[in-house]
């Protein structure tokens, strides 16, 4: 088991994960901070990250999080109130805290304000992510670990595509892109849908980015191709007649 604390150099990026999510990382600790980033995008979701209540406060602002990763000690305060005024103002996003304070209370102090976990340092970055991952997947529209769509099949356990019997190797964003498409095959997903769920504040898209993407995997698919444009409207993913 790999364990991260605030002296540690490397990550282990073995994770294994079935949907990809936006994850909001507050925390101060810089080098923790960017090695729990790395990890994750690494692992092919869009990662937004911050280490004050200010900033905390306009990122759940500007974006929609699937999970909010939070330290309890930064330097403008004890998180807990940050919390307990989101929870306050209906926002409902789940939190998972991340924290030296390991005492009973502090863990009641943090389930009890509106906390869905409790995660105390130093700690296994894979148990971070299996933590993530489980409370992500309450809310992610329910696609079954294998689709077929006509000759193509996506395989969410393994992270697999095939088409016509034959692996096609995608990119991280790649992946993300066609999750995202077949998870809502026969509806129109707009660009600036594409664009909120595979990319973060980090490396935000040129105007025609996502047209780069969507020619790249509609290549790698190949024809006939599953992926419909809707000019000015965005793309349809349907099976191929």
């Amino acid at each position: 088991m790999i364990f991260y604390g605030p002296n540690t150099q490397w990550i282990d990026c073995a994770a294994d994960w079935n949907h990809a999510v936006r994850i909001l990382i507050v925390e101060d600790e810089l080098q923790l901070r960017l090695a729990i980033v790395r990890y994750f995008r690494n692992l092919g979701h869009a990662v937004d990250e911050c280490d004050s209540f200010r900033q905390a406060r306009a990122a759940v602002e500007v974006y929609e999080h699937d999970v909010v990763v939070l330290d309890r000690r930064l330097p403008d305060g004890d998180t807990l109130s940050l919390l307990q005024d989101w929870r306050d103002r209906g926002l409902q996003f789940p939190v998972i805290f991340l924290t030296a304070l390991d005492s009973i209370d502090d863990r009641v102090d943090g389930l009890s304000i509106g906390a869905d976990d409790y995660l105390v340092k130093p700690f296994s970055m894979k148990e971070l992510s299996a933590r993530i991952s489980a409370i992500t997947r309450r809310k992610v529209d329910p696609i079954p670990n294998s689709v077929m769509v006509g000759d193509l099949e996506f395989d969410r356990a393994k992270r697999e595509v095939k088409r016509d019997g034959v692996v096609i190797p995608l990119r991280p964003k790649e992946y993300t892109l066609l999750e995202l498409l077949i998870g809502n095959m026969g509806q129109l997903v707009t660009k600036q849908r594409i664009i909120e769920t595979c990319w973060d504040e980090s490396g935000e898209p040129l105007s025609n980015v996502e047209e780069a993407l969507i020619a790249s995997l509609r290549r790698k698919l190949g024809k006939p191709s599953p992926i419909r444009t809707i000019r000015g409207g965005g793309y349809i993913f349907e099976e191929c007649k």
